[in-house]
């Protein structure tokens, strides 16, 4: 659905009233809190309102979680901030902060879809609140950036790292994967003020700091099995298609490729898919909309706005997500250097998980509606979002929405990611009401997106919760109201 004029124009004013409460609390010298989520997403977020209050002149402590739940809030109350500031977050557990932060201001500034009711001290800024698609028209970072920039025009210098946040959260969902809805406005602000290129090219991870090779080896999205973390085998590829590697012993990168060369390498590889039993659409998009932040260096992963926000994801599910938000805000030195060394060891980290899944065809078991990997005690409940997007990518079936969960160590809980494609969604399914609803029954929590959604239930639940949401994503698709 198109997002109106209408719409921006009233989702922006009750922006202007975040930005004035956030304005008046820097004034009066009071104390703000600021939490956000440990994804992409979510980091952009946090160093877009951290970047806009550092130049405020205010005072804030900003932390990043994993979610939300009664000892994250706990903790937030203990401090007795003036104003709590809830970034990619905050929306899905709206009778949890109206209880427990019931004598500090709140200003939630999130995209999910509303669970529950916000009592009258939150202000809670959401585009579901306005009829705009928080799953593809508008991310946390994108509502961050929003606000930062009713702050104070000069901020509109971070419109690159909102796109970079929006293309964290998958939100690439219009014509040749590019942004659309309220993310086009800042993509339109990014590209006017210098700082964003765009163009159409092959999506291959490391577009810009790799040689073809590794590029290609390194792309998951789509997951190419056979090539996907197999430099060997996708050098021998390029080799079948009669592409050089290199010219004069120098490696080339994709960008060093004639359009012959990348119209032939994409044709191979649609090819290739196919053969292998994937759709066609998967095959294409494999090309799309490249989004080149103009003012980093090239040969940095910061240069591509899809391979940055890889990088903060690494730095977030390594336990490192301080990293991720300092560069957010500027830094380029030592953190930089740091969340490279924890990027390599979140891409081997993925490589293993995805290698552990692949070993055998029945660690993606088919049930009646839906696909399940079981993860407990074999992939890391950090990794389990990123694994569950990549292979929701590449299902050679993907008519059906697929569920990975782990063990979430030290405690009896299990995070539940969920992951399906838009042709779903069209048809009525909504994942984030469906994990919802069985979370709930499970005495859990779920919530999220149509197309994309996490739970957290105890392990000793999941067994059902499993065979619930298999029931419930059936009952939608054939019109039945979950309610509940």
């Amino acid at each position: 659905m198109r997002v109106t004029k209408s719409q921006i124009n009233k989702f922006l004013k009750n922006v202007s009233e975040a930005a004035k409460l956030i304005s008046d609390c820097v004034e009066a010298e009071g104390f703000i809190h600021v939490t956000s989520h440990l994804d992409a997403d979510g980091i952009t977020a946090a160093g877009i309102i951290g970047r806009a209050l550092t130049r405020l002149g205010g005072t804030f402590r900003l932390r990043v979680e994993r979610w939300m739940d009664d000892n994250v809030v706990d903790e937030i109350a203990g401090d007795k901030p003036t104003l709590a500031i809830f970034t990619d977050l905050g929306g899905g557990y709206l009778d949890l902060l109206s209880g427990k932060l019931s004598d500090q201001r709140v200003i939630i500034l999130d995209h999910h879809q509303p669970i529950g009711e916000a009592s009258s001290d939150i202000m809670h800024i959401n585009p579901h609140l306005h009829g705009i698609d928080g799953s593809r028209d508008l991310s946390g970072a994108g509502i961050a950036y929003f606000v930062a920039k009713a702050l104070d025009e000069k901020n509109v210098d971070l419109a690159c790292i909102a796109v970079a946040g929006a293309l964290g959260d998958i939100q690439d969902k219009y014509e040749q994967r590019s942004l659309g809805g309220a993310n086009r406005e800042i993509v339109e602000d990014a590209v006017d003020s210098g700082y964003l290129r765009i163009e159409k090219d092959l999506l291959f991870f490391g577009r810009e700091t790799r040689p073809i090779h590794k590029a290609l080896a390194y792309t998951t999205s789509p997951y190419i099995p056979g090539l996907s973390g197999e430099e060997d085998k996708s050098l021998a590829f390029l080799a079948s298609v009669e592409i050089t590697p290199k010219h004069e012993d120098k490696w080339r990168a994709l960008r060093d490729l004639s359009s012959d060369e990348k119209m032939r390498l994409s044709s191979a590889l649609s090819d290739y898919l196919i053969s292998r039993g994937f759709p066609s659409d998967v095959a294409l998009s494999l090309v799309g909309t490249v989004y080149t932040l103009t003012r980093e260096e090239p040969w940095t992963p910061l240069r591509d706005a899809r391979e940055f926000t890889v990088l903060l994801n690494a730095t977030g599910r390594m336990n490192r997500a301080g990293l991720g938000v300092t560069i957010c805000m500027g830094d380029r030195g030592k953190a930089l250097d740091e969340a490279g060394e924890m990027l390599n060891a979140y891409r081997r980290s993925i490589a293993k998980c995805l290698s552990w899944v692949n070993e055998k065809p029945n660690r993606i078991e088919e049930l009646d509606s839906i696909y399940v990997v079981r993860g407990e005690g074999f992939i890391d409940e950090k990794m389990i979002s990123a694994v569950s997007t990549i292979l929701s990518s590449s299902l050679p079936k993907p008519m059906k929405p697929l569920l990975a969960y782990s063990k979430v160590s030290g405690e009896d809980m299990a995070k539940v990611s969920a992951r399906t494609v838009a042709l779903l969604t069209e048809k009525g399914l909504d994942l984030g009401e469906i994990l919802r609803v069985a979370g709930e029954e499970c005495h859990g929590r779920g919530g999220g997106h149509d197309i994309a959604a996490g739970a957290q239930v105890p392990m000793k639940n999941i067994a059902s919760f499993i065979e619930l949401a298999d029931k419930l994503v059936k009952k939608q698709l054939e019109g039945v109201e979950l309610g509940g």
